[in-house]
């Protein structure tokens, strides 16, 4: 196992900051600034609206009018109204809410178990969908979604707004460009995962519909830990920190590798707490890709992402991107036609960073491709490749072994044991299909 130490990271911290090499890329509008072809005033069913549910509805409302709202717990749905107009119609049950005719673009901020039924039952209803990271819970429930939306005349962008963030593309272009040689080893980092537990089981709450929460996972007495923002960590609901972070993270790695998982080496520590969070204590894993590069993910260092070639070496997280490489901008700028990662920008330029921006940026770009029925840059494929990786590693963490896998086929090679993990059995009622 390959384990990054923090001096491959630090080389950076004497560094110019970006601001001298961002003076050298073009100047960047924003949504706000130069305003984008008026789409008709379509209207927005929202599912799931604690905080990034609110996030994302209200830079939608940017372009559409939010018409309905759902959500399974009567407190969070009843602020949401509350906080968009008296004008929503609120729902417990998504179903009802995707009945309705008015309701032309879905949003989809719930937690990991739903999106891909949601979403499926969404695009089968005529919606074009906005759905929150991580796309999926399992490797063959993207697989479903290639084929429910690739058989339809849907639009759907996956919340992976760090491909709107100027620096992680930035990277991502200066990578691909060859900037820094032959890419030879890109490394993830995040923070560990949180511990907690045993939790008291309790009483549901009368405002909660906890039946409806579970949905397609197997039904349990309630937690309330198990719900709401915490659920991250039960495997159940999600995969921790890697999927959570990875989500992000190891699509902007594998954006800019351009390839393939084959073998993933995964390593944990997995906890033994009865009732309590069960995502990894410890992790770390390495990944082969078949075109030779080598992705290392690890819970210790500094939160990012580190890109090495045979020429040099580019840093990247929400505060910048650092390096020789980066400063260099400033007497040899890249190009605008050096822009190859995405082909259907409406703007002429990539737009500025920051998390509120890049989701103005990334909805901004959904709505383009609703009016345009172009790719948004965040799409089914692109997605379901990225979080693929995240569960290949969470597999291999959960054996405790190496595994090899085939791309192509989206299988393990020659491990049935491994292959059973690829789908979760959903709780009667709930199926997805």
């Amino acid at each position: 196992m390959t384990t990054p130490q923090f001096s491959r990271r630090n080389f950076l911290t004497t560094s110019a900051a970006l601001a001298g090499a961002a003076a050298a890329w073009p100047m960047m509008a924003t949504a706000d600034e130069k305003p984008r072809a008026k789409v008709e005033r379509l209207g927005i069913g929202s599912i799931g609206l604690r905080y990034q549910g609110s996030v994302i509805t209200e830079q939608a409302r940017k372009y559409a009018d939010v018409v309905a709202i759902s959500d399974v717990d009567r407190h969070v749905r009843e602020q949401a109204r509350a906080s968009f107009g008296s004008t929503p119609r609120i729902f417990e049950d998504y179903q009802e809410m995707l009945s309705r005719k008015d309701v032309d673009v879905v949003m989809i901020a719930t937690p990991d178990h739903w999106h891909t039924k949601m979403l499926v039952d969404a695009v089968r209803a005529g919606k074009d969908v906005y759905c929150e990271k991580p796309l999926t819970l399992t490797i063959d429930e993207g697989k479903i979604l290639r084929n429910v939306v690739g058989n339809s005349d849907r639009v759907v962008q996956v919340g992976t707004w760090q491909r709107h963030d100027h620096n992680f593309r930035l990277a991502v272009e200066m990578v691909r460009q060859g900037r820094i040689g032959k890419l030879n080893t890109v490394t993830c980092t995040t923070s560990k995962n949180p511990t907690g537990g045993p939790f008291s089981e309790m009483p549901v709450p009368e405002h909660f519909n906890w039946n409806l929460w579970q949905g397609p996972t197997p039904d349990v007495p309630y937690i309330p830990q198990r719900s709401h923002y915490t659920f991250r960590w039960w495997y159940e609901y999600s995969g921790g920190k890697m999927t959570d972070w990875g989500a992000h993270h190891i699509d902007i790695a594998q954006w800019a590798i351009d390839s393939l998982p084959v073998n993933i080496a995964g390593k944990a520590t997995l906890p033994t707490i009865e009732n309590g969070y069960n995502v990894a204590i410890d992790f770390a894993a390495d990944i082969d890709y078949a075109n030779g590069v080598k992705l290392v993910i690890s819970d210790e260092g500094r939160d990012g992402i580190l890109f090495e070639g045979d020429k040099g070496r580019i840093f990247v997280n929400r505060g910048g991107a650092y390096g020789a490489p980066v400063d260099e901008l400033k007497t040899n700028p890249l190009p605008r036609e050096s822009f190859t990662v995405y082909d259907n920008d409406n703007l002429t330029r990539p737009q500025r960073s920051g998390k509120i921006d890049a989701i103005v940026n990334h909805m901004g770009n959904f709505f383009d491709c609703v009016e345009s029925r172009k790719k948004p840059i965040s799409d089914i494929e692109s997605q379901h490749r990225s979080v693929s990786t995240c569960h290949l590693a969470n597999i291999s963490m959960r054996l405790g072994r190496p595994l090899k896998w085939d791309p192509q086929l989206e299988e393990f090679v020659n491990d049935a044991d491994a292959n059973s993990w690829l789908k979760r059995d959903y709780r009667a009622g709930f199926e997805i299909g």
